[in-house]
């Protein structure tokens, strides 16, 4: 994928950096706009919701300075802050929406040796223990920018202990199938019909893509899982996502059957998601259905309990009938 970009925001600092003067070569023919702070940029939080597209064709450059980590208690120990965050794609459901609004966009931090230092050096305290990266930024589209997951994952192999994983929805794969990763990353790819795919992860890879990839990469030796996620209960989500799970099975490869695990989240959407998407595409599918949804604080919308039960029970059906050899490690 060639992702083109309109305009480059960056902290001056930023270019100190190898990655930064890589990135001021690679970009040298967009306008470059000086910041101070990758986190405050007036001109855009100042933007319309109906500008949410054009946003999305800017690329922010700066130096993360937040290193926290965040325990977590489902495929990884750890949530950690990393190389990107934000993204290019504008899935109308996108969690990233809740924490940035519509200033979502893609920001590249160029310390990546810092923060990997750091990480490395977490992994030797205690047990072993998984690393989940792509929590902010889907890794595997920021990598056709960057390259920092080929950077991540041979390093890792070769310093770190325990796991990294992180999930994605591109394709974009074959710069990892060669490396040296010796099992320590988890490769997650994230599913769904390919009508949601179209209508709602908009410029997202296309449902036969990610199968193909995750094929690729469990023949390449990685560790992998599939996501489904995030189940949207539109009026027939039972024919869609039943034809999913069948296309998964007959598609899938038999070392992604035998080896991976399952994870499945059900949508969670907002106030914000719905004032951006309303303006911004007018045109756009409804994903705010107060009959099936009920408040869950500070703006957002879940699936009410009894039809939460009722996807569970039958997405669990479905998979046992087509994926049994896969385990299903949580549904959240």
């Amino acid at each position: 994928m060639n992702m083109k970009f309109d305009r480059v925001y960056y902290e001056p600092d930023a270019l100190n950096y190898e990655l930064g003067k890589k990135l001021q070569v690679k970009y040298k023919d967009l306008p470059w706009v000086e910041i101070e702070n990758h986190n405050r940029i007036p001109e855009l939080t100042a933007s319309a919701n109906r500008d949410f597209p054009k946003l999305k064709r800017l690329l922010i450059i700066g130096i993360r300075k937040t290193h926290k980590y965040v325990p977590n208690h489902k495929v990884s120990d750890w949530l950690v802050p990393f190389t990107s965050s934000g993204c290019r794609a504008m899935c109308l459901y996108c969690y990233l929406v809740c924490n940035y609004n519509k200033c979502s966009y893609m920001r590249l931090f160029v310390n990546r040796e810092q923060m990997l230092d750091k990480l490395i050096r977490k992994s030797y305290e205690g047990n072993p223990q998984t690393f989940e990266i792509g929590s902010n930024s889907d890794l595997v589209l920021e990598n056709t920018i960057t390259g920092n997951l080929i950077y991540t994952i041979e390093r890792f192999a070769r310093e770190g202990r325990g796991k990294l994983t992180f999930p994605t929805k591109f394709d974009m794969v074959e710069p990892l199938l060669g490396l040296e990763h010796r099992g320590k990353t988890i490769f997650r790819m994230s599913f769904n019909p390919e009508k949601i795919i179209q209508r709602i992860e908009l410029g997202t890879s296309p449902l036969e893509s990610r199968i193909r990839a995750l094929n690729d990469v469990a023949e390449a030796g990685y560790p992998v899982g599939l996501l489904i996620a995030p189940v949207i209960l539109v009026p027939d989500w039972k024919k869609q996502y039943g034809e999913l799970i069948e296309q998964l099975s007959d598609e899938l490869s038999p070392k992604v059957k035998k080896e991976g695990f399952i994870e499945i989240i059900l949508m969670t959407y907002s106030f914000v998601h719905n004032a951006i998407n309303t303006e911004a595409f007018p045109n756009a599918a409804k994903l705010l259905d107060k009959e099936k949804m009920t408040g869950r604080g500070r703006g957002k919308y879940s699936y009410r309990n009894d039809v939460r039960e009722e996807a569970e029970v039958f997405l669990r059906d479905k998979l046992s009938q087509h994926l049994g050899t896969m385990p299903i490690w949580y549904i959240s």
